[in-house]
C-alpha cells in the first residue's frame, strides 16, 4: 500500500476509499470508523456576536455552524484546516473536536458532513451517528470497568 505521504491521503481517506470499495466489509467499516473516532476534526463556529441566540452561551463555549440541505440540519466537519478553508472559501473560526467526543454529544436528528467539497467527503445519518454512540459508550464503560479492576 501506498504511504499517505506520498499519495497526499490521509489515514482517513485511504479508509473511506477502502470502504467504498464494499461498503459490507466488515475489516474496512472497523478501520473506517476507529479512523474517525480518533481524528481531531475541524468543527467551523459562529461568531457569537453576529448571531441572535435566546439563550446566552456560557464563557467557553462555542456555537457550530450547522447547515441546512433538503430539510436536514449538518453538522460541519474537515478533517484539515485546509480543506476547511478550502470548503468556507475565506478565513473561518473552528474548534478542533475528536470524532468520539463528537460521537458522544450527537443528538438526533443532527446529520453530520465530513469534508464537503473534496473527493473523499461522507456524510452520516442520524442511525450511523447513534450507531457510533453507543459504541463510544460500550468503550468508556469497558475502560471505566478496566480502570476499577485494576485499582
Amino acid at each position: 500500500m501506498v504511504g499517505a505521504e506520498e499519495t497526499g491521503l490521509s489515514e482517513l481517506d485511504q479508509a473511506l476509499k477502502m470502504l467504498r470499495l464494499d461498503m459490507n466489509d466488515a475489516k474496512n467499516q472497523s478501520k473506517f470508523y476507529d479512523i474517525f473516532l480518533n481524528t481531531t476534526f475541524c468543527v467551523p463556529t459562529l461568531n457569537q456576536q453576529e448571531v441572535e441566540l435566546e439563550t446566552p452561551i456560557e464563557e467557553g463555549q462555542v456555537l457550530p455552524l450547522v447547515m441546512e440541505s433538503e430539510g436536514n440540519d449538518y453538522l460541519m466537519l474537515f478533517d484539515s484546516e485546509e480543506r476547511l478553508k478550502n470548503w468556507a472559501e475565506d478565513d473561518v473560526k473552528w474548534v478542533g473536536v475528536p470524532g468520539h467526543v463528537l460521537a458522544a454529544t450527537a443528538v438526533p436528528p443532527l446529520h453530520w458532513a465530513l469534508n464537503v467539497g473534496s473527493e473523499y467527503s461522507k456524510q452520516f445519518l442520524p442511525d450511523e451517528i447513534a450507531w457510533l454512540r453507543d459504541v463510544v459508550e460500550q468503550c468508556n464503560e469497558a475502560a471505566a470497568e478496566q480502570e476499577e479492576s485494576a485499582s
